[in-house]
């Protein structure tokens, strides 16, 4: 049997290397054309924009430029004098309002014991004026709320706790009802998006654990998947004139994947580790091997 082995081990170290070759090749290919892993990701967050809800000139700013403020707390204030005198007008009519329904009720009822001697039709306007008066009291009623809440709007208040944005109205600013005047990023919305090629989407799944390397942070930070985007841009199709579907001839040999945003909840984030909306990532999806054993990260280690 070594007689007829001899002849094979000149070309044994070859045929050794060439498998070990091929070996390498195939792990290549999967880790750079299916392993769930992309360098293409990023940090996002929800971006609120501040409008304030009444017009008029900034009296007051009491936040900074890039400051973290709670849910709540008053980022400016508004000139009050002019609401606080339509406030005022306001009651004035409502206590003219309460005062003519008074009056109709008693000429109301002054009309109901001279029952008999008053014309009906003279009662019946009686009756008429009273009502007119409980519509006319409700209107200014709802008047002096509007008054009230417009006076409150004046404080412009944070929607969200979060960070403000290095744009904040100044001292004399006029600012219009439902124009934005600042925006802040949403401190509870962070999250990481993954931008994976088609072709590896078949190894990810929703609630897979996630590895992500921010980058400049020297620790690596964990996740699990939240969803899949159900729908990107088509580049070349668009709609024509009559609303039907117009496709652009396409003459490439090779095709790209399209990309596909991933959403990535972080688990867990360390004090130390600053998240800015923006930041470049590496996203790495964890893999289940398929008799339950544990998961392994398909990206690189750095």
């Amino acid at each position: 049997m070594t007689f007829r082995l001899r002849p094979l081990l000149p070309v044994l170290p070859t045929l050794l290397a060439a498998i070990a070759a091929l070996l390498v090749l195939r792990h290549l290919w999967d880790y750079y054309t299916a392993a769930p892993w992309t360098r293409d990701g990023h940090v996002r967050a929800d971006i609120v924009q501040v409008a304030p809800d009444v017009s008029g000139l900034v009296t007051r700013v009491l936040a900074r430029d890039n400051q973290y403020v709670e849910r709540g707390e008053v980022l400016f204030e508004i000139d009050r004098d002019r609401y606080a005198l339509a406030l005022q007008q306001a009651q004035a009519t409502l206590a003219t309002q309460r005062a003519a329904l008074a009056q109709a009720r008693r000429e109301a009822a002054r009309n109901r014991e001279l029952d008999g001697v008053v014309a009906a039709e003279v009662a019946e306007q009686g009756r008429a004026r009273v009502e007119q008066g409980q519509a006319a009291l409700a209107q200014a009623e709802a008047a002096v709320r509007l008054a009230r809440l417009n006076l409150q709007r004046t404080s412009v208040r944070s929607p969200v706790a979060g960070y403000l944005n290095d744009r904040l109205p100044r001292l004399g600013d006029y600012v219009s009802t439902g124009r934005p005047v600042l925006s802040m990023v949403d401190a509870g919305s962070f999250h990481v998006e993954g931008y994976f090629e088609e072709t590896r989407l078949h190894r990810i799944h929703v609630g897979s654990t996630v590895d992500v390397h921010i980058m400049g942070e020297p620790r690596h930070l964990r996740g699990h998947v939240q969803s899949i985007a159900a729908g990107i841009e088509d580049r070349d199709r668009s709609a024509g004139s009559n609303l039907l579907p117009n496709v652009n001839p396409t003459f490439n040999w090779v095709r790209l994947a399209q990309r596909v945003p991933v959403r990535i909840v972080l688990e867990d984030v360390p004090a130390d580790v600053r998240l800015v909306s923006g930041r470049t990532a590496t996203v790495a999806v964890r893999e289940t091997s398929a008799d339950g054993g544990a998961a392994r990260s398909a990206g690189p280690r750095s």
